[in-house]
């Protein structure tokens, strides 16, 4: 979902080229799938399209991309643990851009569909507020 409306976001203000970006897990547990059908369901009802296959962070990405933002303290751990000593990218908290405070974005797997709807409220305003944060417009 946050890849999804990232990308979004990043349309609407007419950067995409000024952007890379990819989403991926800390684990490999669903890799090649697609997100989970209430992420899909949440994103369509804003207009926002999902194209995602899921696949598991590599170490090229951190020399690729300038910013590995994640969603909880467990996977900023597991980035951090598993960042090379080359790496260019910073790593943070997508959280940290929230304007509300709400520096963990929860997994909403096993509740209902509202806590999609929570996370897409939080990733549109991590999203504005991380692009405000880069000084690109």
């Amino acid at each position: 979902m946050a890849e999804a409306v990232f990308k979004d976001t990043v349309k609407q203000k007419g950067l995409e080229s000024r952007f890379n970006i990819d989403s991926a897990g800390t684990g490999n547990y669903h890799v090649g799938e697609t997100p989970d059908h209430r992420s899909i369901q949440t994103c369509k009802q804003h207009g926002v399209p999902v194209d995602h296959y899921a696949r598991q962070v590599v170490k090229q990405d951190f020399k690729e991309f300038d910013y590995i933002l994640c969603m909880d303290n467990s996977n900023l751990t597991s980035l951090q643990r598993t960042k090379p000593k080359d790496s260019k990218a910073t790593i943070k908290l997508f959280g940290e851009y929230d304007p509300q405070g709400e520096r963990l974005i929860q997994d909403p797997y096993y509740g209902g569909i509202g806590g999609f709807e929570k996370n897409f409220q939080q990733v549109t305003r991590c999203s504005e507020a991380f692009i405000e944060s880069l000084n690109l417009e």
